[in-house]
């Protein structure tokens, strides 16, 4: 999104966090991030976490994990302590979860776990822990980041996935929202919004074992989306998506900040 791109600095950032990180993209991005970034990752693993905390320290770098259960209130509560406590500077919002099938075999359990590990963690996490990571940015005269990861099911209805489709285009707007509030700020926001990502999601999902013919590498996506923070505002992936949506996407982020510097503030 040529029209919607930042000045970054391209230096890493210091501290990250990562949720969802014992597997698929969300470990992917625990991987990708240099060496130079301590880590800070969180899922419900606490056997993957523990590995993932033996694996990826170097000479000087802090890993910590938190297990924790984004989808209560204590969960959030013990992440976003020690995230503030860690000085965290990138925030990546990555986990997710969805039931495939009808809506009304879903049960009521998995719809509310959809919304409030999709809809309402990415926005808790991100209220508390971005006034921080803006003043820590500000002093330090470096920039913050935040991913938010979404889909490409954000900018469609679909059936079967229609809670979960609808969670990830909560999270397309909210990311593309405060892309075009935060834009005067030391901060990079992006939203990522992978294709079908060869992921252990279908499986959890109820979709089935395998992955989509085409299925993206997460490794892939975690490396791309690192290198377009900065640098734009909504990352579709995809031959065929990519192709189909940007141009979308581009002009919600035009549109979004069109409204930003037209609506009064507060």
């Amino acid at each position: 999104m040529e029209g919607m791109t930042r000045t970054t600095t391209g230096a890493p950032h210091h501290t990250a966090l990562v949720t969802g990180a014992t597997s698929g993209i969300g470990e992917a991005f625990a991987r990708a991030l240099p060496a130079r970034t301590d880590l800070l990752l969180t899922g419900r693993d606490a056997a993957k976490l523990d590995r993932l905390e033996a694996e990826l320290p170097a000479a000087g770098r802090r890993v910590e994990t938190v297990a924790a259960d984004l989808a209560t209130d204590a969960g959030l509560d013990a992440v976003s302590a020690r995230a503030e406590a860690f000085g965290v500077d990138l925030l990546i919002a990555n986990a997710g979860v969805g039931p495939f099938g009808d809506f009304l075999q879903a049960s009521e359990e998995s719809l509310r776990q959809t919304v409030a590990v999709n809809v309402m963690a990415p926005v808790v996490l991100t209220r508390r822990l971005l006034p921080g990571m803006l003043d820590r940015a500000k002093a330090a005269r470096r920039r913050a980041g935040l991913i938010v990861v979404s889909s490409n099911a954000g900018f469609v209805p679909v059936p079967r996935l229609a809670a979960y489709a609808a969670s990830k285009a909560f999270d397309l707007s909210l990311t593309e929202a405060l892309a075009a509030e935060l834009a005067g700020e030391p901060v990079d926001v992006l939203a990522l919004c992978p294709t079908a990502t060869r992921t252990r999601f279908a499986a959890r999902s109820g979709f089935g074992g395998g992955n989509l013919p085409g299925a993206e590498d997460p490794a892939d996506v975690a490396r791309a989306a690192l290198g377009a923070l900065g640098r734009m505002r909504t990352l579709v992936r995809g031959p065929l998506s990519g192709l189909l949506l940007s141009g979308p996407a581009f002009a919600r982020a035009a549109l979004a900040q069109t409204l930003a510097l037209a609506l009064p503030r507060r």
